[in-house]
């Protein structure tokens, strides 16, 4: 598997992809997804296998030690088979090597698979938001603070 950067092209993929993670309450229209991703502060990871995008990571720098990471999505049928891990170790690696000490997310409070994803990576739970989605539900802000 092939970790690379985003490219104009996949804008359109990682759209599809964004949509069947997430309700469409949830989901980014592909303006959003298209703002988050072209924004100066913001990298992009896609994880390429044989030539077909399985999954994708968006974060920004929100302060100067601060990364925020926007979403993380896996095609389906690519979970639990360490594309997750693959990106957000891409991610974090980037943080620390930006300087960064936090990195923060959030998750729903519903989705317990993806909060036991993060807390096995060493982050933590810090506070809830409620009604954080368009559709009510509540999240989770976690946080994972980085060693040098």
């Amino acid at each position: 598997m092939l970790l690379r950067s985003y490219r104009p092209s996949d804008l359109e993929t990682l759209y599809q992809i964004d949509r069947a993670c997430f309700p469409p309450a949830v989901s980014y229209s592909r303006q959003e997804l298209s703002e988050f991703i072209t924004d100066q502060k913001s990298e992009t990871w896609v994880a390429d296998e044989d030539g077909k995008i399985v999954g994708f990571l968006v974060a920004d720098r929100r302060r100067a030690l601060v990364i925020h990471i926007i979403t993380i999505d896996v095609v389906a049928e690519w979970r639990r088979r360490g594309v997750g891990t693959l990106l957000m170790d891409a991610a974090e690696t980037a943080a620390r090597g930006q300087g960064s000490r936090l990195v923060y997310l959030e998750t729903s409070a519903q989705n317990v698979p993806a909060q036991r994803f993060y807390l096995q990576r060493g982050y933590e739970k810090y506070k809830v938001i409620s009604r954080y989605y368009g559709n009510g539900d509540a999240a989770w802000v976690m946080v994972k603070y980085l060693d040098k």
